[in-house]
């Protein structure tokens, strides 16, 4: 997710006088009152968190469905955006019921582009999406066993932080490719340019543009729902472009294209706009079939990679938006976590498992539930109305069809800019974390891998830290996943060993 600073850097104090009375038992379950909040407050702070982090309704969509996997088959991009919505719904929802936290979750950026654009490309979406309901298991595993927070701890500071930047890189690479302002040279060198031969042509390019120029001012501006806004805005000015000009699409068959022509989607206006949803992804999803498949080692990997992606954003999210309440919000204890952490991590885990056997990728905690607090959000009641929001949403899955990557390319790119505001906290006068962060951030645009970047970043961590003698510093769980990284990058001079 996008990272934002919190809005206090001061750790809860004592109340100053003691909260109002439970009014009845709806209040008294959720704490309304205890939190100094009131139903008007929470509402308000639902729909400012939905209309924050709504954009991933369409964006989604538009990022598992530019994948294919090994036979070439994409994604239905309707069925992935009711999908999205429903699981969004039905786990915030279930996150204010038992952990009664203003912190809703979506499909996760970033854990999405790895499974289109790195594991869906070796096997088939079903097995792909098993892969993501294994990681699923097991991080619920971690968080009833403890061993979710060991792992956490286990992974430096700094280059939790690093994984962060590198994959915002990643998704603005994938924005800018999508999009046409980056294409291939074609060419050993230089590899890609601008547009074509270093020129911005057509008019898609030209939405592009404009319209992330419109988004960067909103963001500026601090206007809710600006990415949400920046992509409508992109689709509305595309669909009048077509009307005029007719540009039609980029591949019209295997023998010819446009290049001057929309990417993805031609926008032009649905026969319906509301549709009751087709849910046909649910359940799309095999267990096993990786395994069955000879590679192995590969599914491991890419588990690994899953649980290192997903794994970190939530613990860091909910005490964000835990201090974004401030210091009488009561959403943190004295110790700087918010009350039920087991509850708000065991839900986000299933969240997890729930978005593969969705076909809509992992689901996790999303940072912009803070604007939500900010608007006054304290309890699960906000949650009540994001998630609700959301089912709602549902029935209007047939909109993402007419979104060309021009205009949803748009919010990658500006996501992409505010994960890498994080980089400010890496230091980079120490080589020892600096030259391990470096690699995991360039590596991971520059190879279109996410896990090539987090396997370069620990190695080259564990590496360093036993030249320094420093080994004994390094936890055992980092020494294992710099190994297994080690065999995954080296597995072919070992097949070919082994034939």
């Amino acid at each position: 997710m996008a990272h934002t600073e919190a809005a206090s850097d001061l750790p809860p104090g004592p109340d100053p006088e003691p909260p109002a009375p439970p009014r009845n038992g709806f209040d008294r379950y959720f704490e309304i009152s205890a939190r100094r909040s009131t139903l008007g407050r929470e509402i308000r702070g639902g729909l400012a968190t939905f209309f924050t982090m709504s954009y991933i309704v369409v964006l989604n969509p538009l990022i598992l469905g530019g994948g294919a996997d090994k036979n070439g088959a994409h994604l239905n991009m309707t069925q992935v955006a009711a999908a999205t919505a429903l699981v969004a719904g039905v786990m915030t929802i279930l996150m204010g019921v038992v952990a009664r936290f203003p912190l809703a979750l979506a499909a996760g950026l970033g854990v999405n582009a790895l499974v289109a654009y790195e594991i869906a490309p070796t096997m088939t979406w079903a097995d792909a999406m098993g892969l993501v309901v294994i990681e699923g298991v097991l991080i619920t595993i971690f968080v009833l066993t403890g061993l979710r927070e060991a792992l956490f701890r286990a992974v430096p500071a700094q280059l939790k932080i690093a994984i962060g930047v590198g994959i915002g890189l990643f998704l603005t690479m994938i924005g800018l490719v999508d999009a046409g302002f980056v294409r291939s040279t074609g060419t050993g060198a230089p590899p890609v340019q601008l547009g074509l031969g270093n020129r911005l042509v057509g008019w898609p390019s030209l939405v592009f543009v404009i319209a992330l120029l419109v988004t960067l001012v909103l963001v500026v501006r601090r206007v809710k729902g600006a990415i949400l806004l920046g992509i409508a805005f992109g689709t509305v000015l595309a669909v009048i472009v077509e009307a005029i000009v007719k540009i039609g699409p980029t591949f019209i068959s295997p023998e010819k294209t446009n290049p001057h022509g929309w990417n993805l989607n031609v926008p032009e206006l649905p026969d319906k706009i509301f549709d009751l949803p087709d849910l046909g992804l649910l359940g799309h999803f095999s267990v096993l079939g990786a395994w069955d498949s000879g590679v192995t080692l590969v599914a491991i990997m890419f588990v690994f990679t899953l649980l290192v992606t997903d794994f970190f954003d939530t613990m860091g999210t909910m005490v964000a938006v835990g201090y974004e309440a401030g210091p009488q919000g009561g959403l943190l204890n004295e110790d700087g976590t918010p009350p039920r952490t087991r509850e708000i991590l065991l839900v986000d885990s299933i969240a997890a498992a729930a978005g593969g056997a969705a076909s809509t990728s992992s689901n996790t905690s999303y940072i912009e539930s803070a604007s939500g607090v900010a608007e006054g959000a304290r309890t699960g009641v906000a949650n009540l109305v994001t998630g609700g929001l959301f089912l709602v949403a549902m029935f209007f899955a047939p909109i993402v069809e007419i979104v060309p990557f021009e205009a949803a390319s748009v919010a990658l790119v500006v996501v992409g800019f505010l994960m890498m505001t994080a980089v400010r906290s890496i230091d980079w006068t120490d080589y020892e974390i600096a030259i391990p962060a470096f690699l995991a951030i360039v590596l991971m645009p520059f190879t279109y891998s996410i896990s090539t970047g987090i396997g370069a970043g620990f190695i080259a961590y564990v590496l360093l830290q036993a030249v320094r003698g420093k080994a004994r510093r390094v936890s055992p769980l980092m020494w294992g996943a710099a190994a297994l990284f080690v065999i995954y990058f080296l597995r072919d001079p070992i097949e070919q060993l082994l034939s």
